[in-house]
């Protein structure tokens, strides 16, 4: 919508644009494994490359996520994570980075048993930037989509390879920020994208949509981030980076290795999205 004002989304697209890149956004689980090595990595995650950061509030149900997500979210509120933490993160982040945008990424339970009204206040207080709502369609926008907006919080929408002509302008009719396109059909982190397909499907949404479009689902290496870069405004990785945290672990345990782990993943990725445009 036009009546937001300048965001912190808008302002680092604007300005990769006129460096000539897509950006790098990365999704890392708030409070796996623990809430203070979630902290570390959140903060470590611009300086690895990260232009973005979707932030995912951990759910015990999240019906659109594969195994490594879903695992991420078990941990995270096995080791006492809430919405309250989540936010006291955001805002830890915030009191080091004022440019890096947040965006909060899950699914509605968790917002709507904290109260919205209270949930978009403090959300804006931390610093938030944005947010995606798996499950509330566009036919729920009253429900949290518009006060949020009226919060001068960009709201996200999801496009599908199923998303058609006439489905696109429902979905983006209150969309900000950007346009984050599910380049496949399931859950996250199985399957990946042809960069063939992926050209077409963002030419299709730009037709219905000035907003940039970040392109995610089953990018787990440099390369293949170079290959989606060089047709979206942005790359998405998720799983590949929850999984690097799994990887390190020790009996549930963070390691000496873990926000290590992520970084180093972060920064091959980085890489790939710079090569992507040249």
């Amino acid at each position: 919508m036009s009546s937001l004002p300048v965001t912190r989304i808008d302002a680092r697209v604007a300005k990769l644009k006129a460096e000539g890149r897509a950006a790098l956004v990365t999704f890392v689980t708030a409070g796996d494994p623990d809430t203070d090595t979630s902290l570390a990595i959140l903060k470590a995650l611009p300086g690895a490359g990260a232009d973005i950061i979707e932030f995912g509030m951990p759910f015990s149900d999240p019906m659109a996520e594969g195994p490594p997500i879903q695992a991420a979210d078990i941990r995270a509120l096995a080791a006492g994570q809430t919405m309250v933490k989540t936010l006291e993160q955001v805002r830890a982040f915030r009191a080091g980075d004022n440019e890096t945008p947040i965006v909060l990424m899950g699914y509605y339970n968790p917002i709507y048993i904290y109260g919205v009204e209270r949930f978009v206040s403090d959300a804006k207080a931390a610093g938030v930037d944005g947010l995606i709502v798996v499950d509330l369609p566009p036919e729920e926008d009253e429900e949290l989509c518009l006060p949020a907006i009226r919060a001068g919080i960009s709201f996200i929408r999801l496009a599908t390879p199923t998303s058609d002509d006439k489905r696109l302008p429902v979905l983006l009719r209150n969309s900000s920020g950007f346009v984050y396109y599910v380049s496949v059909l399931g859950v996250t982190g199985v399957k990946s994208a042809a960069a063939g397909d992926v050209a077409t499907a963002v030419s299709r949404i730009k037709a219905h949509t000035p907003l940039p479009v970040m392109v995610g689902f089953g990018v787990k290496t440099g390369e293949q981030a170079a290959a989606i870069a060089a047709h979206a405004d942005g790359v998405v990785v998720g799983s590949a980076l929850v999984n690097a945290v799994r990887d390190t672990l020790v009996d549930g345990k963070a390691t000496a290795s873990t926000v290590k782990a992520v970084t180093n993943l972060v920064a091959d990725l980085a890489a790939g999205v710079r090569r992507g445009r040249k």
